[in-house]
């Protein structure tokens, strides 16, 4: 049975729509797969082109007649392209998206930008024959020329800019002394550089017994061409980030480069002083809030070779590095590392696959890991390396835990306990600096009326509105489709003046410390002051330089932030996460908990954090006061294995979408009916139901939860089901999706 490849010609992104097929003839039957080069007869002359393999097919797509035969596989060396389209492959395999869904993921230049260059007027004729030249313009009064060739004297090579602007010379006038072959213009690639205005500095840092044994242990398998995924687990403090540095000192050595993914964006500041710090302009960094130029420069500087080591979140992985040695994934467990847009990948499984195709290694780091990585590394997938102390010894922060309730038992409606107000109080005096994080984003959370319970949803998605507050005015917001309108003075549905919003944000905590402390300067770190290009590395190096007391933020300030002057942490709805509706609700409880109370007592000064809670019980708070991720960990997975939730399990959800809801209604529980029909050994179905969000954007979305032990099941029930899909139009109107192993409620 004949079998036809798809190929793009042109790698350049916007061409990655487009792809040809070909018939692969016999002779090369087994050898054209995704990523392979080939040469192929192209155009009306049939002349050979080069191009890459994308995808490979049962059957033809076009008239056979007008299909031509692959020529041959391409020799020669094997391009970066080839293998980040061979992972695109097995992205599209793994997570279910189309193909080009999972290529424009891995090709990661999104459109291609003009290149910046850096021109020069240089003088290329003899001192004594300028000179003359110069005295035939000022006899001429061709003032402008003279002046140009008098600065040329005196500086041979002259920035363009310079020249138009400084000296005020036009291009006329530069135009007319190049074609006098007085002056010529020379042009250098110029790229844009986010970690420019960055410096290299000294680096003395001496590793302590456990980062020195850590690095041995990895050093030691590479050495023997050993590659492997490590879960280096370590306690806040421990010192990861220098075990990571040493790791990729060795690997540099050794002429290959690295990759460091960490979860949001506001890590890239502190985590690329660092890096900078000690191996200067060989590092750069990706994330979304680069310009378009910005970002297709740091690509083609790792595809040249003039970087070896890109550090930013999870599309940083797909850097074009041609001799990648070695990945880290900073604070793994985070759920930033899931993607939310087709294809559905987690950054962690792509990693490890990208290192194998690359014969390189894995360090996954983190205080607090996911329950999916611990598993794996108790189980052999992975190897265990920790970290079970501070460096230089620091003691752990000493932790207390607030019952809220007992707090309004006593009259004290304030959002900050009266203990907390009286540390507060105690670190303002010792001029020390406090951390005050809460897990919420806005002035408060949703609007309801007191009087009958009403809430205010989104007219289009089924979700309540959040209220903000900007420019004095307050209003509600959709976080799903940016839907606002004003707040309402009485409720809707019963005119009741008692309306309003309950849960407190970071804005009404800003207000109410200024106003039980009045001398105190205050930061708030959130989702709103941070939308500009550089919000987050202007709050967090003001923070650092003392320049406020207090820092009042959502999750963003409590990963991997080291401040060596915050002595006092106040976590203020410690359980507000545990209301998730999520089976990962307490793990990210603990998490977040563990991550904040590790912001304290990083310096001299030993640390203190207020855990306030309606929830003192509960073994995720319990566990975080002592940071004991063993005891979490084992009342964790009893309950994982109890329900066969991941990673005991795994689970593949398919998600249907559509403008009316009985379309989606009916295709959820067509297939759920198909899929009980086949009879699959160890396959437990759990739908059709409506999405944890009914309603987006005037969609309706529909849910079916598939569970079984064996992953690889699961792929070929995804296989099938797209298999049966290809056949059906009745289900044009409804568009179907998949997510392996989900982080996010959907």
């Amino acid at each position: 049975m004949a079998e036809y490849a798809d190929i793009i010609i042109d790698i350049s992104h916007e061409k990655l729509d487009h792809t040809f097929q070909y018939r692969i003839p016999a002779h090369l039957a087994g050898k054209i797969y995704p990523g392979v080069l080939v040469n192929v007869p192209f155009g009306r002359g049939n002349s050979l082109r080069r191009g890459f393999v994308v995808e490979v097919k049962g059957q033809a797509e076009f008239d056979e007649d007008k299909i031509k035969d692959l020529d041959s596989v391409a020799e020669d060396s094997v391009a970066i392209e080839s293998q980040l389209i061979s992972l695109a492959a097995w992205m599209r395999k793994n997570y279910g998206a189309t193909m080009n869904q999972a290529l424009k993921t891995v090709i990661p230049v999104k459109q291609k930008v003009k290149a910046k260059e850096k021109r020069m007027v240089c003088l290329c004729m003899e001192k004594e024959e300028a000179k003359e030249q110069l005295l035939l313009f000022q006899k001429k009064h061709y003032t402008a020329r003279a002046r140009l060739l008098e600065e040329l004297l005196a500086h041979p090579e002259i920035s363009y800019e310079i020249v138009t602007q400084k000296l005020n010379v036009s291009p006329a006038v530069i135009r007319a002394l190049e074609e006098k072959q007085i002056l010529e213009i020379t042009k250098e690639r110029k790229y844009r550089n986010p970690a420019g205005h960055l410096r290299k500095s000294e680096y003395q840092v001496k590793l302590n017994d456990m980062q020195r044994k850590a690095v041995d242990t990895v050093l030691s398998n590479m050495q023997k061409g050993v590659q492997k995924t490590y879960l280096l687990h370590g306690v806040t403090g421990s010192g990861k980030t220098e075990v990571y540095m040493e790791l990729i000192a060795d690997v540099q050595k050794k002429g290959r480069q690295a990759i460091v993914l960490i979860p949001e964006i506001a890590l890239t500041y502190q985590t690329v002083m660092r890096f900078y710090a000690r191996f200067g302009d060989r590092v750069s960094i990706i994330n979304s809030r680069l310009s378009q130029g910005e970002r297709y420069d740091q690509f083609l500087r790792a595809k040249n070779g003039e970087i070896d080591i890109m550090i930013g979140p999870r599309s940083a992985l797909f850097t074009p590095f041609l001799h990648l040695g070695l990945i880290i994934i900073d604070e793994e467990h985070e759920g930033s590392y899931k993607s939310e847009s087709l294809p559905r990948y987690h950054a962690r499984e792509t990693a490890i696959e990208r290192a194998r195709m690359a014969d390189a290694s894995v360090m996954l780091g983190s205080a607090t890991p996911s329950v999916d990585s611990y598993y794996h590394a108790l189980n052999g997938r992975y190897e265990l390396i920790e970290l079970n102390r501070r460096v230089a010894e620091k003691p752990l922060p000493l932790c207390d835990i607030v019952d809220l309730r007992e707090e309004l038992k006593k009259g004290n409606r304030s959002i900050l306990s009266v203990k907390l107000q009286r540390l507060i109080a105690d670190r303002l005096a010792k001029k020390q600096q406090i951390m005050l994080f809460l897990n919420r984003r806005g002035f408060s959370g949703f609007v309801s009326c007191r009087a009958c319970g009403h809430v205010i949803k989104c007219p289009h998605c089924d979700v309540s509105l959040s209220l903000h507050k900007e420019s004095g005015k307050e209003k509600l917001i959709c976080h799903y489709c940016g839907y606002e309108e004003a707040k309402p003075s009485v409720c809707p549905e019963c005119a009741s003046k008692y309306i309003g919003g309950f849960k407190a944000g970071t804005q009404m905590i800003e207000s109410v410390v200024a106003k039980l402390f009045p001398e105190a300067r205050v930061l708030r770190m959130d989702f709103d002051t941070t939308r500009s290009k550089d919000g987050y590395e202007h709050i967090l190096s003001a923070f650092a330089g003392h320049e406020a007391d207090i820092l009042i933020g959502t999750q963003m300030i409590v990963k991997g932030h080291d401040f060596p002057n915050v002595t006092l942490v106040g976590i203020l709805a410690a359980d507000m996460s545990m209301n998730a509706g999520d089976y990962r609700a307490a793990e990210r409880t603990f998490q977040l908990l563990t991550q904040a109370a590790g912001r304290a007592g990083r310096g001299e000064e030993p640390g203190e954090v207020v855990i306030q809670t309606y929830n003192p019980g509960h073994y995720s708070i319990v566990t975080a006061k002592k940071q004991d991720y063993g005891a979490f960990y084992q009342a964790e997975i009893a309950m994982r294995k109890l329900v066969s939730y991941p990673p005991v399990s795994n689970m593949l959800l398919m998600l249907f979408t559509a403008e009316k809801e009985k379309e989606a209604a009916y295709a959820a529980a067509y297939f759920a009916a198909l899929t009980a029909k086949a009879e699959i050994d160890g396959l437990k179905i759990i739908g059709p139901a409506s999405a944890a969000i009914g309603k987006v954007k005037d969609i309706y979305r529909r849910v079916i939860y598939f569970k079984h032990q064996d992953y690889a099941q699961l792929v070929q029930l995804k296989d099938r089901i797209e298999l049966f899909l290809k056949g059906r139009t009745d289900l044009n109107q409804v568009n179907i999706s998949f997510d392996f192993n989900p982080i996010n409620g959907i």
